[in-house]
């Protein structure tokens, strides 16, 4: 058997007053409530705690006996709240790279109020996430949504990041301002850290499909430096995110790619049973922010588009 700490605290409350008026004025709830209360918990120790006196309520032989171990439990129920109220405990965000737009919309909504503590942390997207979210090791994550969500995780679009071509300056199309996606067609387009299974390796593939174009995904990927190193001797394609802020190199040039403009679908991911104080205030900062897709000149996957649809007709 079970002790309902709810019947226990009231317990303790009528002894401490001697009255069950008072008690339920301290418990801030009728007197009725704290009646049923003390009838469930006698119910369920099967002895009787009380008997009405003069003076009010007053403890049987077993309520004396039972009174130390009641001020006991409540004691720690007590103890335990204060001890994560009173924690400090940041919120945790996971941006998936610290080079990627997530980082910059983390530190706009940081810098809304100073006392604000967040710890940025980074993994491996939606396959990681679907876990440290559960767990509560993490409070949100910055994902590309694929596939179907676990019942307890909810979302709201983040941001559209525009898909840009790197190239070397000394390559044919360096010094256009834009490139047409459709000149890209033919083209091998190599994306080293592109891990299999994750969801932008599955969104840079529906891309490549949609525009006849070959995403390379061989590595080692060494990293962003090594990568930008690479596209400058020339021998290489690149794509990266417009909000990516990428090592600086004299030999590389960054262009829009347009006609229709592919954009990278970011979204806010949480779990719906996490009560972190701050949580809701950055799902809502990242809603208000949040510039919904143009679909006349920005392409995304018809099933992004067809989630996005569906988010926006049922709410978060």
């Amino acid at each position: 058997m079970d002790l309902d700490l709810g019947t226990v605290r009231a317990f303790v409350a009528v002894t401490e007053d001697h009255s069950f008026s008072e008690a339920a004025t301290r418990l801030e709830i009728s007197q009725q409530s704290v009646s049923k209360r003390i009838a469930k918990l006698e119910s369920d120790l099967g002895v009787r705690l009380f008997y009405r006196s003069r003076n009010g309520a007053a403890l049987t032989e077993d309520g004396r006996a039972f009174l130390h171990y009641a001020r006991s439990l409540v004691g720690l129920a007590d103890q335990a709240l204060g001890v994560l109220r009173g924690r400090f405990r940041p919120l945790r965000v996971d941006v998936l790279d610290t080079r990627l737009a997530s980082v910059e919309l983390v530190r706009a909504f940081h810098s809304t109020a100073e006392d604000l503590h967040i710890d940025v942390t980074t993994s491996n997207g939606l396959r990681s996430a679907r876990g440290t979210l559960a767990r509560g090791s993490v409070d949100a994550a910055f994902v590309r949504v694929s596939g179907t969500l676990e019942e307890d995780l909810r979302y709201v679009p983040a941001y559209f990041d525009p898909v840009h071509l790197l190239i070397s300056r000394d390559h044919p199309l360096a010094d256009r301002r834009a490139v047409e996606v459709s000149r890209l067609a033919g083209s091998t387009v190599w994306m080293p850290g592109n891990a299999p299974g994750s969801e932008w390796a599955e969104f840079y593939g529906l891309l490549g499909a949609a525009f006849d174009l070959r995403i390379d995904a061989s590595g080692p990927d060494f990293g962003w430096e090594h990568f930008v190193a690479d596209i400058a001797s020339g021998e290489r394609l690149g794509f990266v995110g417009e909000g990516c802020r990428l090592p600086w190199h004299a030999g590389v040039v960054q262009i829009p790619v347009v006609d229709p403009v592919p954009v990278y679908p970011c979204s806010l991911l949480y779990h719906r049973q996490n009560h972190h104080p701050v949580l809701a205030s950055l799902v809502d900062f990242v809603s208000e922010r949040f510039r919904p897709l143009d679909p006349r000149r920005q392409w995304v996957p018809d099933a992004d588009r067809a989630a996005l649809a569906a988010l926006a007709a049922g709410g978060r």
